[in-house]
């Protein structure tokens, strides 16, 4: 089983209660959880790089919340720390972690999405494995199961 919880997250009044839900809902000890949320850092690039505005960058350092572009109101900001804490606390452990969204959104438009889409996504899956460009994502992917659940490689 796979639960997906993806860009859920920065929008509930309490994430912890969402994560103890799925860890309930997976009552197989080989069920994954997928949980992507929004990366604080990647919201500081973001304001300053798609956005220019640097006062939004700024304050976006230290936010726990941020503005929504897309569809206006607040979005929660997390940290690699926040999200892995949450996580913990929820008794989900995660075994894999990545960046989404490292560089496409900053593409110029010059760059054809359309021609070179192979190429972005295949630069993207490489700079998302990769924890120093992973740390500037858009947003954070984790991979987690229950505590004390055994995966399929015995671990």
């Amino acid at each position: 089983d796979v639960i997906l919880c993806h860009n859920i997250l920065e929008y509930v009044d309490d994430p912890c209660a969402v994560l103890r839900s799925a860890a309930r809902a997976s009552r197989d000890p080989s069920s994954i959880i997928s949980v992507v949320a929004r990366n604080q850092a990647g919201e500081v690039l973001k304001a300053a790089i798609q956005d220019g505005d640097l006062a939004a960058s700024e304050h976006n350092l230290t936010a726990e919340w941020g503005n929504e572009s897309l569809y206006g109101g607040r979005v929660r900001l997390f940290t690699a720390e926040s999200l892995q804490a949450m996580l913990l606390e929820s008794s989900l452990v995660v075994t894999t972690e990545r960046g989404v969204r490292v560089l496409s959104d900053y593409l110029p438009p010059k760059a054809s999405r359309s021609d070179e889409y192979k190429r972005i996504l295949e630069l993207e899956c490489k700079l998302g494995r990769r924890p120093e460009f992973a740390a500037v994502a858009r947003y954070r992917h984790c991979l987690a199961h229950r505590a004390g659940a055994v995966t399929k490689d015995g671990a």
